[in-house]
C-alpha cells in the first residue's frame, strides 16, 4: 500500500481508483444518495442543501437522471478496480428526498439496482419530511424496493419546531408513520433536543409522542451549533442562548430512561431500536468503517481506506457529469495512525464497542481509570472490549481523548 495522499489532493477526472488500493470485494458495500433540495433552510443545519432560490442553473426535475449518470460512471470505476458488488444498504438522505416525486426516487434506486445490484434482504431507507408523505408516495417507494422510512419529527412542540425553523405540521408525523406502516415499511423517527426555549417537559412530551407512535427505531440527537449556520449567528449576536450542556445531559438521561421503558435499546450513543433487526444497518456501516459510495452533490465516499467527496453545488455537479467527468472534487488517503484514531472515535460510540487490543500506548493505560470513573463497562473491558456506560455516552468525547492519548 502506498503512502497517504495529501489532504484534499485533486481527484482524477475519470474517477479512477489507485492501483494499489487494498480492495476486499467481500466487504459490505453501502450506497448513499444525496438529494440536496429543501423548501427552507433550517437554522441549525450545515448540510449541503439548497432551496429553490439557491439552485442557480440546476434543475430538480433533471436530478434523477444526473445522479443515475454518476451511478453508471461509478460502476465503470469499480469494474476497473475489480471492486463492483451488490449494495447491502441504500440510503436516500438530504436535504429532503421526498421533495422529489416518488417516481424520481424509484428511478434512482433502479439505477443502483441495474448497475451494482441490490443484495437480497438489503436495507433501503428514505428520509422524509412528514409534510411530504402520504399513502400514494409511500406505496410508490415500497413498490420500488424501499424497506424503511426515516421521518424527521424533531419535536412535538410547535414552539420548538419554530426555534429550529422546521415548518412541518407536527400532526403529520402520525400520518406519515401510518402510511409507512400501511405499506409494510420499517419506521424510524428522528428527534432533536436542546433547542432554544425547549424545556425538559417539552422534551418529555416529544419522547412520549414519539414512543406512542411505536416506531421501530428512534434517533435522539443533541442540537449542535455549527459554524456558518443561522443559529450560530443568532447566538453570537445574543438573540438566542447557547444550548445548555447540563440541560442537554438531563435530556439525554430522560430519553434513555423513557425509551428503555418503552422497549428501545441503545445501539449507538444517539440511536435506539426495538431489537437488533431494526438497527440502521447503513449507519452502522459508517461507524464500523466498511465501504460506501456517496452519490450526489457534496456526497462523501469511502472504499478500502480511500475517501473522496463531490463538488457541492448541484449545477457544478451536473456540469461535470454532462461532460462525462467524475464529480469528485478531491480525495485523501489517511495513514494508519489517522485510521486507527477514527476507528476508536466511531466504534466506541456503538454498543458492540471495540477491542481493547486496538488501543495503543498511553490509551491502553487509561482503560483502568475509565472503568474506575464509571465511563466504560468493567465486565466488558475484562472480556476485551471497550463499551460505554450511560455516563460514558454523555462524555463520549472525553473517553475518546483518553483512549487516543
Amino acid at each position: 500500500m502506498g503512502g497517504p495522499l495529501p489532504l484534499g489532493d485533486p481527484a482524477p477526472v475519470d474517477g479512477r481508483l489507485p492501483d494499489d488500493l487494498p480492495i476486499d470485494a467481500s466487504t459490505d458495500f453501502g450506497v448513499y444518495l444525496h438529494v440536496p433540495f429543501c423548501r427552507v433552510r433550517c437554522g441549525y443545519c450545515d448540510f449541503n442543501t439548497y432551496t429553490a432560490s439557491e439552485l442557480r442553473g440546476a434543475r430538480q426535475d433533471d436530478f434523477a437522471d444526473t445522479l443515475a449518470a454518476e451511478v453508471r460512471l461509478a460502476a465503470e470505476v469499480m469494474d476497473a478496480a475489480s471492486a463492483r458488488r451488490a449494495a447491502s444498504t441504500v440510503f436516500f438522505g438530504g436535504g429532503t428526498p421526498t421533495l422529489l416525486p416518488a417516481g424520481d426516487l424509484a428511478r434512482m434506486l433502479d439505477a443502483v439496482r441495474e448497475t451494482f445490484g441490490i443484495a437480497e434482504g438489503a436495507e433501503v431507507t428514505v428520509e422524509a419530511n412528514p409534510d411530504t408523505v402520504d399513502d400514494r408516495v409511500v406505496e410508490t417507494l415500497a413498490a420500488a424496493g424501499v424497506t424503511r422510512l426515516s421521518i424527521g419529527m424533531q419535536s412535538a412542540r410547535p414552539h420548538v419546531l419554530a426555534a429550529l425553523d422546521r415548518t412541518h405540521d407536527p400532526r403529520n408525523v402520525a400520518t406519515a408513520v401510518a402510511a409507512a406502516r400501511g405499506a409494510g415499511l420499517d419506521v424510524s423517527v428522528d428527534l432533536i433536543y436542546g433547542a432554544p426555549g425547549e424545556s425538559l417537559d417539552d422534551w418529555r412530551a416529544s419522547l412520549e409522542t414519539a414512543t406512542a407512535l411505536e416506531p421501530d427505531h428512534i434517533s435522539a440527537y443533541a442540537l449542535i451549533v455549527e459554524d456558518g449556520t443561522k443559529l450560530a449567528r443568532q447566538i453570537r449576536s445574543g438573540a438566542v442562548e447557547m444550548p445548555d450542556d447540563d440541560l442537554q445531559a438531563d435530556m439525554y438521561e430522560l430519553a434513555d430512561d423513557l425509551l428503555a421503558a418503552a422497549g428501545y435499546d441503545w445501539y449507538e450513543v444517539s440511536n435506539f431500536s426495538r431489537g437488533v433487526e431494526h438497527r440502521s444497518r447503513h449507519n452502522l456501516a459508517y461507524w464500523r468503517g466498511t465501504d460506501w459510495w456517496g452519490f450526489g452533490p457534496g456526497a462523501h465516499s469511502h472504499v478500502a481506506g480511500l475517501r473522496w467527496w463531490n463538488v457541492k453545488h448541484p449545477a457544478a455537479y451536473a456540469q461535470r457529469l454532462a461532460a462525462s467527468e467524475s464529480p469528485a472534487a478531491a480525495r485523501e488517503r489517511p495513514d494508519e495512525t489517522a485510521r486507527r484514531l477514527e476507528s476508536v472515535l466511531l466504534r466506541s460510540r456503538i454498543r458492540e464497542g471495540l477491542a481493547v487490543s486496538e488501543i495503543l500506548g498511553e490509551g491502553r493505560k487509561a482503560v483502568a481509570s475509565l472503568i474506575a470513573d464509571g465511563l466504560i463497562e468493567g465486565t466488558d473491558a475484562v472480556r476485551g472490549r471497550i463499551v460505554l456506560t450511560r455516563r460514558g455516552r454523555l462524555l463520549a468525547d472525553a473517553v475518546v481523548r483518553a483512549l487516543t492519548a
